[in-house]
């Protein structure tokens, strides 16, 4: 499964790492989706971090390949340029899903959907498409509950939930 946001806030930008912003709920996500990892995830590296969830299936990138903005709400993007899914497709012909994190992400869907399906592939991909809540600190109205809850339910739906005895 591929994890789509739309561009990377100020804070990861300067990181140089996906949702780097310390009230950013991703990786409190993914750390109660995978709660039999040892050990909390803010003693990972990005590094770790990373290698984490490629083991699991999961990968993460964004829509947008480039955009103007200041700040780092996304309705503040200008001039977005999409990311090359067609590229993508041919790179990773197992992906199985694909889950927008938050609105502004998921409003391509339709795009990305045409990149990673072309209509002439042989034999046809069927590749799911989701929208999730934001796990954006601009998304902080909807308690985290309710998107652990909708997170939870996507990645088990894929296989993407561990167990216990899953864990090394």
């Amino acid at each position: 499964m591929l994890i789509l946001g739309s561009f990377p806030g100020a804070a990861s930008l300067a990181a140089g790492r996906y949702y780097a912003h310390p009230q950013n709920r991703f990786w409190p996500i993914l750390q109660a989706i995978w709660s039999a990892t040892a050990r909390p995830l803010s003693l990972f590296s990005y590094e770790e971090r990373s290698e984490w969830l490629l083991a699991r299936g999961l990968g993460v990138w964004d829509v947008y390949a480039s955009c103007e903005r200041t700040g780092s709400l996304d309705s503040a993007i200008r001039k977005p340029t999409l990311n090359d899914f067609a590229s993508l497709a041919a790179q990773c012909p197992r992906l199985a899903a694909v889950a927008h994190n938050g609105a502004q992400s998921f409003r391509h869907a339709d795009e990305v959907a045409a990149a990673l399906e072309p209509a002439d592939t042989k034999p046809p991909r069927s590749i799911a498409f989701h929208r999730l809540p934001s796990t954006s600190p601009a998304n902080a109205s909807q308690a985290f509950e309710i998107k652990l809850a909708a997170w939870r339910a996507v990645f088990a739906a894929h296989g993407l939930v561990e167990s216990p005895e899953d864990t090394p």
